[in-house]
């Protein structure tokens, strides 16, 4: 684990050749006086084509993309060239050098020909397309785009740079290219991404325009609306570790209240309108007294599947494998389709600083309503939010939402103190919680072994508190479950 706590966030980014903020005061100035010549030069251009009758499908599909930000800057290719060729001006005046003069003279013009002209303004259609808008986790979408200079002006040097969302991880060809566009041609690149799950949008391309010289460059976003929407397959588990804490109706959750069930619970004296089936008939024949056998009755639950899905959560053994948030979403969902199955009323929320919550529910409708919201809601999405987690205003929020039968099952890494305190005072207002922890940690170094140690100690911690709690590495979460029920049984 290579962040504090031990652990490596989990790149998965996408490709991005954009080296440096454009965040200052001075680049919000000129972003907003483009933005303003943006809108009137969009207009006119509307104007235009609105104002023939005869305007195709094809002369619209060919209409430049809107630009959303543009700016220029100085590329700083030509820096020192001025001095140094003053310099040598000078120096050859001085030696009375007319070669040293006319070297220093050369360089002088190179220098204002840098400077003399502007970057050209990109006007380009650009389109996106992707091979596949629904694809399931895992599979690899080919990304295609074209751009169009649909302009009067050639481009000497154009780089078109693809907003890869930060979700996806480009594995094929570079979501770059660099070329030269004269009027009416076209350039078009392809790659290919890794769905992951979530509902994915696509930022806008950056044109990256300089002048001939290369010694100014022009930075314009052009928009090109693009989304993938990657829902997961609800896989079936098997039985989950339920607790005590049930609701009123039949389910498969024992209890220690007696009536319909199939296991032995005692026997009472017989009542006047006791079901024959229920009789014991044997101490009947032994004693002549009739009597009635109670079972040991099954109630449903009211569970809740809490995700930690908090920035600390984001964390992996290694770069390359999926963080502890992905492990958590695809366990929970495991457990929620088996819940579902089992007669159990089943709610979601995240341990987020975005708010995320599905009451509990039942029945198809509810079922669809919780594949959505894993997969997609932005609660859960494969990269961390921005956003400051607050932990009191959380609780607060939480323990209102909760049903007063509800228990919880909190999957998260416990990366950190936080999720384990949360666990105990969950647990002490009243709603039974279980701990399912996907282990991300590393013992590669000293720190790595640290933490796995702390995250050890954590889950004795809420062991002796009396909360159950089961970790698991990989894919074995199943396995991991049925372990520790059998032990829970015993």
């Amino acid at each position: 684990m290579s962040d504090p706590e031990g652990a490596a966030v989990a790149s998965g980014a996408g490709d991005s050749a954009l080296d440096e903020a454009e965040a200052t005061d001075t680049d919000r100035d000129e972003a907003a006086e483009s933005s303003a010549n943006d809108r009137d030069a969009v207009g006119r251009e509307g104007e235009a084509a609105g104002g023939e009758d005869g305007a195709t499908a094809t002369d619209a599909a060919d209409a430049p993309t809107t630009r959303i930000h543009e700016r220029e800057v100085e590329t700083e290719r030509w820096l020192g060239v001025a001095g140094a060729a003053l310099a040598l001006v000078g120096l050859g005046v001085l030696v009375r050098e007319a070669s040293l003069v006319l070297v220093g003279a050369v360089g002088v013009g190179y220098a204002v020909y840098a400077r003399a002209g502007d970057a050209p303004t990109p006007t380009l259609a650009v389109t996106r397309s992707v091979s596949d808008a629904t694809p399931a986790p895992g599979d690899e979408v080919e990304v295609t785009v074209r751009a169009e200079n649909v302009g009067g002006a050639t481009l000497p040097d154009l780089r078109l740079v693809d907003g890869v969302p930060p979700g996806l991880a480009v594995v094929g060809g570079p979501a770059r290219v660099a070329t030269a566009l004269r009027p009416g041609t076209a350039v078009e690149f392809r790659y290919t991404v890794r769905a992951a799950r979530g509902e994915h949008e696509w930022e806008p391309v950056t044109a990256i325009t300089r002048d001939a010289a290369g010694g100014r460059e022009r930075r314009t976003t052009l928009d090109a609306p693009t989304g993938i929407a990657c829902t997961p397959e609800l896989s079936a588990g098997g039985d989950l570790p339920l607790r005590g804490l049930t609701t009123v109706h039949h389910g498969r959750v024992p209890t220690d209240v007696g009536g319909a069930g199939v296991e032995f619970h005692a026997t009472r004296e017989y009542r006047r309108g006791d079901p024959l089936k229920r009789i014991d008939w044997n101490r009947r024949a032994r004693t002549g007294e009739l009597s009635t056998v109670e079972l040991r009755e099954e109630r449903s639950a009211t569970v809740v599947l809490l995700i930690d899905a908090r920035e600390s959560a984001y964390v992996a053994p290694d770069p390359d494998a999926e963080t502890a948030v992905e492990a958590s979403v695809a366990a929970a969902g495991q457990a929620f389709s088996a819940l579902l199955a089992g007669g159990d009323r089943v709610g979601i929320g995240a341990l987020s600083p975005l708010d995320c919550w599905l009451p509990p529910g039942s029945g198809t409708v509810h079922a669809a309503r919780g594949r959505e919201t894993l997969a997609t809601d932005p609660a859960l999405a494969p990269t961390p939010s921005d956003e400051r987690f607050y932990r009191s205003l959380w609780l607060r929020r939480f323990r209102r939402r909760l049903p007063a039968d509800a228990q919880v099952l909190f999957f998260t890494p416990l990366v950190d103190e936080t999720a384990a305190t949360l666990a105990r005072r969950i647990d002490a207002h009243g709603h039974l919680v279980t701990v399912l922890s996907p282990d991300p940690t590393a013992t590669g170094t000293a720190g790595e072994r640290l933490s796995t140690f702390e995250r050890r100690q954590r889950l004795r911690t809420l062991r002796s508190a009396g909360i159950r709690a089961v970790e698991w590495r990989d894919d074995s979460f199943p396995v991991a479950v049925a372990a520790a029920t059998r032990r829970w049984s015993r």
